[in-house]
Formats: C-alpha cells, sequence, structure tokens
C-alpha cells in the first residue's frame, strides 16, 4: 500500500482532483540560459513517450535548433506551425487549432515565453497552452530562468544587465505546472558548446550573447535557477509536511530566526542572523516579543531594526508577550515557521538568577529538537560590529613575485598531468545519472575522444543498457572473499589501458575486503593521478558532512559516504533533476528496482516527503557548490581588495554518540566561511575500548574533512572546562561549537551547566548549541 492510500480525501482535494483529471499535464523544462540543452531533453522525452506508446506530436521547435538536437526530432510528428514577420524576423505560433483536430496525447511546445502575433487569438504561448490543457492535450515546454518575470530584475542585477530578452511570463508559471523538471548544465559545457558551434542564438539574444555568455553570468544564472527551484520545491516540501500533520525543520534548507528586543544591539543581532542566514543559503525571520509601552529610545531602536530588517531581504513581526515564559513563546514560534538556528544575544541574568529561575537557552534547548541555538559574542563595544568573512588568502600568496620551492614546483607539474573529474550527482538513485553519464559517453566518442567503462551499475535497467552503444567496456577484477568470488573495478587494467577518459559509476562504493583500496573513490584518484579524466555518478545522500540531514529527513544513516573534498575538487559537478512524483512513477513502472522490491521503496526511502526533501537538498548544496567555485574562479582571477579577518572554529566533542555530528556541523561552518577549524576532547581518565574506537572514528571523520584533531589531557575533571576555554584563546578561535547538554534540570542546579559556564568564560566568542537530533517521519 502507499502513503496515501488510507488518508481519507478531504471535499476541496476532491474537487481539485476532478479538474486535474479534466485538465492535462502540464510538464516545464527549465534551464539558465540558451544551450542548456532544452529542446534537446524535450524531444528525447517525447521519443521516449512515443516507445512506449504514447501519442506524442512536435508543436513547434525553435527555428534556430542545433544540429544534435534536430536529429532527436526522429520520426516525431510535426504539426505546421504558423510563420508571421516582425521587423524583418520570421517567428512562429502554435497553429492551436490544428493541434487540437489532430487531438495528440502530448504535444512538444519550445520557447514558453513567446509572443503571439498581433491577432492571434491569444497573445502569449502561454495562453495557448493553458488553452491546450483545457482541452485535455498534455504539454512538455521549455523556459529559461530569467524569462520568468519575478527573476528576470534578479538575473539583470547579477549579469550587469546582460540579460537581453524581450518576453517574459507570469511569476507564477511554474506554480502552474504539474512537473518541474531542471537542466543544471556546468558553464565548461556551455562554453564548450558555443565554441564547437553547437549553440546558435535566436535573434533577440545575439545583441548580448558576448557579454552573458561568460563563465561568471553562466554560473550566476546557473545558481539562480538552482536556488529558484530549491525555494519553489521548498513550499511544495512545507505544503506536504502541513497536509501531513509534521512539523519542525524538514532538514532540507536553513531557516534562521533572530529574536530581539528594543535595544542598542539589535541591529548587531539581526546583521549576524543575516550573514548566517546568507552563508548557508536560508531565509531570514526577526521577531520581537514585547507588550510594554515602548519609550522613545526603544521606539527609535524598533524604526531602525524594521528599516535593516527589510533592507536584509529578511521578515519582521512583533507579537505580544504572553502569560508563559518567553522561552515557551519562541519555541512555538521557531517550531511553527520550521526555524533551523535561533539566534541570540547573551544573557543578562546572573549565576543566582540562573539557578532560581532557569536559563533561557537551556529552557529553549530542552523544548525543541532539531533547532540549533546561536549566541552573538558580547563584544561590540571593544571590537565593533563583525562581519563573517567569505574569502581567506594566506600572506605569502600574495607575493607574485615569490619563488616556488621543488614540492611547490612538482605540486603544480601533477595538477597539469593530473586528470579532470566530472561527477553527475542526484537526490536519489533512478533519476537518471548513469544514463546521462553514458550518454554523455558516446557523444565524446563520436567526437574522437578515447573512452571506455571502467565500472557500470545499470541495475538491469533497459534504457540504461541500451546507452552502451558501442563503448569499450574494461573487464572486472575478480576477487576471493570468503570462499566467495566477488567483482570489483580493475584500476590497474584501466591504467595500463590509459584511454583519455573513463566511467566509474557509484563514487560511493565500499571495495570488496581485500582491495587495494577501501573506498571507490581512492581508485579514482589513482586513475587521476595517472593523468587519466573520469566522469562518475553519486547521490546526495552520499556527501559525508550531509550525513546527518540525510538521516533527519529519512530516518536512514547513509553508511557508505564521499568525504566532502573529493566533489569539491571535482571540475565539474552537475546535478541531474527529477521531480518526485517522475521518480515515483519510474519506480512504479519497474525502471529502478525489481518488481518485488517496489512497494517497500515506495513506502520507506522513496516517500514523496523524502524525495522533495532530498530533492531540495540537492539543489541547495549544488547551489552552494556553483557559488564556491565562482568565488574560487574570481579569487584566481585577481588579488586586488582587502581580505577579511580569518574565522577559527573550535569544536567541543566528548565521546557521546552526537560527537560526529558536531564534527560534521564544525566542518560545514568552517568549509562555509573559509575558516580554519579544531575538533578538541579532554580526557579526564583512562579510555575503556569503547572510548578508544569512538575517539578513533571521531579523529579519523575530523581528518578526512580537513580539520585538526587534538586530544588534550588533565588529572582533575574540574579542569576540563578550563583547558578547553585555555585552547580556544591559544588559537584565536572565533566560534565555539558544543553539543546540547545532557543534564537535567536538577543536575544543573546541584553541578552547574557546562553550557552556561561557557557562555559565561567566553563571552567574546560566538557559542552555536547543536541541538539533539530526532528524524522526520515523512
Amino acid at each position: 500500500m502507499s502513503e496515501e492510500q488510507y488518508r481519507r480525501k478531504t471535499p476541496e482535494e476532491i474537487l481539485q482532483s476532478i479538474q486535474k483529471i479534466r485538465k492535462g499535464h502540464l510538464k516545464i523544462i527549465l534551464g539558465a540560459v540558451s544551450g542548456t540543452g532544452k529542446t534537446y531533453h524535450m524531444l528525447l522525452e517525447g521519443n521516449t513517450l512515443k516507445k512506449r506508446g504514447i501519442d506524442v506530436v512536435i508543436g513547434i521547435v525553435s527555428p534556430s535548433n542545433r544540429p544534435r538536437t534536430i536529429e532527436q526530432i526522429g520520426c516525431l510528428e510535426t504539426i505546421p506551425s504558423i510563420k508571421w514577420v516582425a521587423n524583418g524576423v520570421e517567428k512562429y505560433d502554435l497553429d492551436v487549432d490544428a493541434i487540437i483536430a489532430r487531438n495528440p496525447e502530448v504535444v512538444l511546445v519550445d520557447a514558453l515565453a513567446h509572443q503571439n502575433r498581433p491577432d492571434a487569438p491569444r497573445p502569449t504561448r502561454l495562453d495557448d497552452i493553458n488553452y491546450l490543457l483545457n482541452m485535455k492535450i498534455s504539454v512538455i515546454t521549455t523556459v529559461n530562468i530569467y524569462e520568468l518575470e519575478d527573476v528576470k530584475g534578479i538575473a539583470d542585477k547579477l549579469t550587469g544587465g546582460r540579460v537581453k530578452v524581450n518576453h517574459r511570463v507570469p511569476e507564477n508559471t511554474l506554480a502552474l505546472a504539474d512537473e518541474v523538471k531542471l537542466l543544471d548544465v556546468t558553464p565548461e559545457v556551455i562554453l564548450n558548446r558555443l565554441q564547437e558551434g553547437d549553440i546558435k542564438f535566436q535573434h533577440e539574444e545575439k545583441r548580448g550573447r558576448n557579454n552573458l555568455f561568460q563563465r561568471n553570468n553562466l554560473a550566476v544564472l546557473r545558481e539562480l535557477a538552482l536556488r529558484f527551484l530549491a525555494g519553489e520545491v521548498n513550499e511544495a516540501l512545507d505544503e506536504y509536511r502541513e497536509k501531513h500533520g509534521m512539523i519542525g525543520p524538514s532538514g532540507a534548507s536553513e531557516k534562521i530566526l533572530v529574536t530581539v528586543q528594543y535595544h542598542w544591539n539589535g541591529s548587531i543581532l539581526v546583521r549576524r542572523g543575516q550573514q548566517i542566514a546568507k552563508r548557508l543559503g536560508g531565509d531570514l525571520l526577526v521577531v520581537c516579543f514585547s507588550n510594554k509601552n515602548l519609550t522613545n529610545d526603544e521606539q527609535t531602536f524598533k524604526r531602525s531594526i524594521i528599516k535593516l530588517v527589510e533592507k536584509v531581504g529578511g521578515e519582521f513581526e512583533e507579537l505580544p508577550l504572553e502569560q508563559d515564559s518567553v522561552a515557551d513563546q519562541i519555541v512555538r514560534y521557531a517550531t511553527g515557521h520550521n526555524v533551523t538556528r535561533i539566534v541570540m544575544g547573551q544573557s543578562k541574568r546572573s549565576r543566582w538568577e540562573e539557578i532560581v529561575y532557569g536559563s533561557i537557552i537551556n529552557k529553549i534547548l530542552r523544548k525543541t529538537r532539531n533547532i540549533d541555538v546561536f549566541i552573538v559574542a558580547d563584544r561590540a563595544e571593544k571590537d565593533g560590529e563583525r562581519v563573517i568573512p567569505t574569502k581567506q588568502m594566506k600572506k605569502e600568496e600574495l607575493n607574485p613575485y615569490r619563488r616556488l620551492t621543488l614540492k611547490e614546483l612538482a605540486n603544480e607539474i601533477n595538477k597539469i598531468n593530473r586528470g579532470t573529474l566530472k561527477v553527475y550527482i542526484g537526490a536519489a538513485p533512478g533519476v537518471g545519472k548513469t544514463y546521462t553519464m553514458l550518454r554523455e559517453a558516446n557523444e565524446l566518442k563520436q567526437k574522437g575522444i578515447d573512452i571506455v567503462i571502467g565500472l557500470l551499475e545499470t541495475h538491469g535497467r533497459k534504457e540504461t543498457i541500451e546507452q552502451i552503444g558501442a563503448l569499450e567496456i574494461i573487464p572486472r577484477k575478480k576477487i576471493s572473499y570468503k570462499g566467495t568470488t566477488l567483482e570489483e573495478m580493475d584500476t590497474e587494467s584501466i591504467i595500463n589501458r590509459n584511454p583519455e577518459v573513463v566511467l566509474v559509476d557509484e563514487l560511493a562504493h565500499t571495495n570488496v575486503p581485500g582491495s587495494k583500496y577501501h573506498k571507490r573513490f581512492e581508485d579514482v584518484e589513482e586513475i587521476l593521478d595517472a593523468g587519466i579524466s573520469v566522469i562518475s555518478t553519486m547521490n546526495i545522500q552520499h556527501l559525508e558532512s550531509l550525513n546527518d540531514s540525510v538521516e533527519q529527513i529519512t530516518g536512514v544513516r547513509v553508511r557508505e559516504t564521499v568525504p566532502d573534498h573529493i566533489l569539491r575538487a571535482a571540475d565539474e559537478v552537475e546535478l541531474i533533476d527529477i521531480s518526485p512524483k517522475a521518480l515515483r512513477d519510474r519506480m512504479r513502472e519497474g525502471q529502478i528496482y525489481a518488481p518485488e522490491k517496489v512497494e517497500q521503496s515506495l513506502n520507506n526511502f522513496f516517500k514523496t516527503g523524502n524525495l522533495i526533501a532530498l530533492r531540495e537538498l540537492a539543489l541547495r548544496e549544488v547551489a552552494d557548490d556553483v557559488d564556491e567555485r565562482l568565488e574560487a574562479w574570481e579569487r584566481k582571477r585577481t588579488l586586488r581588495g582587502p581580505w577579511r579577518k580569518q574565522e577559527v572554529i573550535f569544536v567541543c566533542t566528548n565521546l557521546r554518540p552526537d560527537s560526529e555530528r558536531l564534527v560534521r556541523r564544525g566542518f560545514r561552518i568552517a568549509y562555509r566561511l573559509k575558516a580554519i577549524w579544531y575538533v578538541a576532547y579532554v580526557k579526564d581518565h583512562p579510555l575503556t575500548v569503547e572510548e578508544q574506537e569512538t575517539s578513533k572514528k571521531i579523529q579519523q571523520l575530523t581528518v578526512r574533512l580537513g580539520g585538526t584533531f587534538e586530544m588534550y589531557e588533565t588529572s582533575d575533571r574540574r579542569n576540563i572546562f578550563r583547558k578547553l576555554v585555555s585552547e580556544m584563546n591559544e588559537k584565536k578561535a572565533t566560534q565555539v561549537i558544543i553539543g546540547q547538554s545532557a543534564r537535567t534540570r536538577w543536575e544543573e542546579i546541584k553541578k552547574g551547566s557546562v553550557t552556561e559556564r561557557l557562555l559565561r568564560e567566553v563571552r567574546h566568542l560566538d557559542v552555536l548549541i547543536v541541538a539533539d537530533q530526532i528524524s522526520n517521519p515523512s
């Protein structure tokens, strides 16, 4: 049984279902710019549907399309379009009457943002499509991100006004679609297509193509498309979770709540919250709970805060203070708004007041799950407002005259000789990563590139197997293990064969014991070092630092992971996007797993809520990756300009089960801030065998993610805290990360609260308190 089968539909849902039955299905293929392959994929999908017995016709294909795209028309029937001329330029409208007379099940319609001839029955192509949908004819169409009304202004601003488009579609267009698929293509691919003449521009694009089709502009538009669709997906996820009675954060996106009072530090808290939201790609909410008559000073601070919140793009709300505690009200607000992090100022209560009344921070942590609390350093009077840095550079790198050492020279030569790595990433199994990888391989082979298959996992999928074509396959290596013969990728044979490019599926795979390397990505590293380029695949849930987020979303702890630095070091990362509905349809049709596994998968990992959340997670992660690559590329182009103060992250860990989660959180924050980061543990007793094993795991994870693990010793348990503070100060830490206290309220009164003591002792540091985590039963 599927997850929806037992729930009774409301009258409104029944009415909506009936209306949908009466209409055709609308699918929009979204791209960042022209040349991403939208039309090609539309035609490819048309041919796939035709093979399945669906009646598909072409309503219109842009006349400027590429030879490779035109080939995809194949044997698809084309309904002649209506030609007209404006200012000497030929244009084409849909012949809606001819399409209705033909009455196909699906019609392919290119270039959604088209304005019809003046005497047309309907003014725009979108109006034509809506007319066809009402006639029960389904439509697959294409659009660029900057052709959406509410995105055009942002795109213009980000690219310096280089986006040239005459017509746009309304801002709610994507919301009208039953399905939206993003074609994520890297700037490198676009520029290669441009150089090879595979991209031909329409008349309105020719004027600005030289300016628009620059690497930084393409990266900006790509990130915009990823983040915009992530926002759309987030709305769908919120709607889904609300319908199913789920509360709290989903684990797929960040939402930052700043709690302020009308005080001089209110603006500092808002600024800090905005900086965090920006670096985490999240939304910003600011709330003030107050029910008193404001003084003149408070009125002034209120106006200042509201103005600042509007300026930084946040949402401000003032709510009356209720009878129960402020902590209870903050928790209710945060939970109701799916907040992931609460930003607060330092507590003004004394030690005795906290014993009597309790700590607001601890009350919040005890009443919430999956919501972190960020305490802003109380040092504005001393240091002024702090700014999160976006870049970091060592001083010696600023010297262009410094001669490289022999070791540095050897490293540079190795970089030149090293192969390139491209990774196709997806939200879940079955999105089409391997299929796309094989299709690209065949295109490279047609261009004369020596390319082979090093390791392929087809999982018996017919469409994937068909894509192998004439590609050479390197036989797998046979390994004996516990009386059984197993197969693994033969890295040695690949290197001896020495192709230009090799395909390696499932990057996160764990090799059979007895193999040269424990993980497949290590084999890939050796292949790259041999000067052979690699195209590989992985799912978002296999990224090491997202392990906790994936568990929160799905309830499943993923065991096979890839260190983040492998993905960051890739020359190209490309997302294969698909809607949850389409993926579940593939599952039902037996295109992903064997029939006996379908129902179990649909009711577990492949639940709609899981897939929506994982899709959003993938979109946001790749958008962050694009942002980082653009920033790194801009750093390489110029060394001018001031570099901001370096951050140092200090993670305080113990040997509890949640310690690895603290390490991952420390890495993700340090990575976003370009910060040095440490993980520290203070030993006050001889470790048991189990504690030694946990310590080893924490150290290995820290090193794998690029941090520094340090263990200190003390003979007195009371000195643990002093040792940590001493090390923080010595390392000039700017932010401390600790886990939520495991002590009860009575234990805190009797023995003291580590959190409260830390906040009192290191008021000059920002402190992030990571909440306990529970999975979302979606």
